[in-house]
């Protein structure tokens, strides 16, 4: 009995530690990269950089968050959760050195390790919150979503600043970001000691799970991440070149982009504390998914309305993405299939997130207009909205061949 009172606080100060680590690995999944584009024309300038190459530069951690995220749970299970996100703090932190050289070749490796550590972060994040948080998912997974989207939005306010500053230019704006990384790894170092023999393998009853890949709910959420991401990168590419080409100055449209991300934030809080309310997460994805469909058909018919669709758009952004995190926890048995999950849903939804700016922008050269890639990514927000309806049910993939009710669980 008198071991209660001293184990107490030892697990509320165990769930403290392991909040701030999932806060500060939050605070280094967009920063990196987000940070390019406004930077951009700078190293296009520098590096002599073709308009295809300067887009490839910045599509190139999508690519490699699509190509590495179904190997991290792998890695993860030889190597073990809270050493495996460790490793991928350093190898981002050698990412954004390697990338601020002056070396030929070293702003392609670095970018390509910067994707691939966040690749293996961003899917491994739900799986340590579906570990370390069963009870507070959609919580955790609000709050670290808006605290990325937050260092987000100031990165991409300062780097420009840092960049006319300084005589590194635009080296220095992109490598001051490694001091973020060196942080986390330095704080989070006792988790290398941390869950010494419990990799992601464990025991049979921690580990025995149906692969999401042979599931109708897991790809019901794949598809849901998929498209929700697709809304947020063709916002992020082209909502400054719409409203550009339709009389708004640049400065106003940047204004715009930052309202965007700011609004974002709360949104992501919000969401994250009402996730839990009903008894499933149907109404508040098909609600999000709305509010999306909404923004692209206000852009297309409405354009003078545009700061009502940032509105909409950003509220509805900001909710699907901590959704859609959140479901790699809530529609899954165990963290080892919560990783494997999010590995598959990260990686064809960045796919698609990548696809997306690319194949909206191919439709307006085509069509001449706004209004056809405008309609096309509305009619995508409403069969995003239908799949919300799926995989906002309260099920979980099983570990046999159906799917059970989450509370049964």
């Amino acid at each position: 009995m008198p071991a209660a009172p001293r184990n107490a606080p030892d697990r509320t100060a165990s769930i403290g530690f392991a909040f701030i680590g999932v806060l500060l690995i939050a605070v280094n999944l967009r920063v990196s990269f987000v940070s390019v584009g406004p930077v951009l024309a700078n190293i296009s300038s520098d590096l002599g950089l073709s308009g295809a190459a300067a887009g490839f530069l910045t599509g190139l951690p999508l690519v490699a968050f699509a190509v590495f995220s179904p190997v991290a749970p792998r890695f993860a299970a030889r190597l073990g959760l809270d050493r495996t996100l460790w490793v991928s703090l350093l190898i981002l932190a050698l990412g954004i050195v390697a990338r601020s050289l002056p070396m030929p070749g070293f702003i392609w490796a670095g970018t390509a390790l910067i994707g691939l550590a966040i690749a293996f972060l961003n899917v491994l994040v739900p799986s340590l919150v579906k570990r370390d948080f069963p009870t507070r998912v959609s919580r955790v997974t609000g709050s670290y979503t808006a605290t990325q989207a937050a260092f987000a939005s100031v990165g991409a306010a300062v780097v420009v600043p840092v960049a006319q500053t300084s005589p590194a230019g635009w080296r220095l704006a992109l490598g001051i970001w490694v001091g973020l990384a060196l942080i986390a790894m330095a704080v989070l170092m006792p988790w290398l000691r941390r869950h010494r023999t419990g990799t992601m393998r464990g025991t049979a009853t921690d580990t025995s799970y149906r692969s999401p890949w042979a599931s109708a709910l897991g790809w019901q959420v794949t598809i849901f991440m998929g498209l929700q991401s697709i809304a947020f990168y063709v916002l992020m590419a082209w909502l400054p070149t719409i409203e550009q080409s339709r009389g708004v100055p640049a400065s106003t449209a940047g204004i715009h982009l930052s309202v965007f991300l700011l609004i974002s934030v709360f949104a992501s809080l919000a969401t994250g504390g009402i996730l839990h309310r009903g008894s499933d997460q149907r109404i508040v994805s098909f609600t999000s998914a709305a509010l999306t469909f909404l923004t692209f058909l206000g852009l297309a018919l409405a354009p003078d309305l545009v700061l009502l669709w940032v509105l909409l758009g950003a509220i509805g952004c900001g909710s699907l993405i901590v959704i859609a995190l959140s479901l790699f926890s809530l529609r899954t048995v165990n963290y080892a299939q919560a990783a494997s999950l999010s590995g598959m849903a990260q990686s064809v939804g960045y796919g698609l997130g990548a696809a997306g700016p690319v194949i909206f922008g191919g439709l307006r050269d085509l069509s001449g207009d706004w209004a056809p890639p405008l309609f096309l990514t509305a009619g995508v927000m409403a069969i995003l909205a239908v799949t919300g309806l799926l995989a906002g049910r309260d099920k979980v993939i099983s570990s046999s061949s159906g799917s059970h009710s989450a509370s049964q669980i």
